[in-house]
């Protein structure tokens, strides 16, 4: 008999702890997060810029530059939260949104599961930001988001993927 029991909860996840049977019929203790699905945008304006963000994080102890991203709410399809994250952390939202792809993030404890959207025909219309959040907006060249990837600026992985899927997006979208 499998025993699960909550090790601790806030408000963005829960960790559990788990006896699991493995299929090679060892037992084993794990630890895992039950964590909300997610969403990442990834937003290009009319000057072909990329809206990266640049935000505290206390984990890293660093100023981290990211893509918009949060929790999916209840209720909330994934397309209603990237809308409302993209105009919490950068003031617009977006005419023209496109899912990119989906997956777990950490799938080796944590349940993850996020939504990459690329956002285009952006107009201004900003929602307030969460309270625990202080966000800079910092408009991108897109001809310099690979380098910044390349030399460190952007150590980000959610970020690096999104700016990958967009990038492979566009092209195959040009050669139509």
């Amino acid at each position: 008999m499998e025993q699960k029991t909550k090790a601790y909860s806030c408000k963005i996840f829960t960790v559990w702890e788990e006896d699991v049977q493995l299929v090679n019929d060892k037992k084993t203790r794990q630890s895992w997060i039950d964590h909300q699905p997610t969403v990442a945008v990834i937003a290009v304006n009319k000057k072909n810029e990329l809206l990266l963000i640049s935000q505290y994080r206390i984990p890293t102890n660093d100023q981290l530059l990211e893509i918009p991203a949060g929790s999916i709410d209840d209720g909330e399809s994934p397309a209603e939260c990237a809308q409302r994250e993209l105009a919490e952390e950068t003031g617009f939202r977006s005419g023209r949104l496109t899912e990119l792809y989906a997956g777990y993030l950490l799938p080796g404890y944590c349940n993850e599961y996020m939504y990459f959207f690329l956002a285009e025909d952006l107009v201004y219309e900003p929602l307030s930001p969460d309270d625990d959040e202080v966000i800079e907006v910092i408009p991108t060249p897109w001809d310099q988001v690979f380098d910044m990837l390349q030399n460190g600026r952007i150590r980000d992985a959610k970020t690096a993927l999104g700016i990958l899927l967009v990038d492979r997006y566009l092209k195959n979208k040009k050669n139509f």
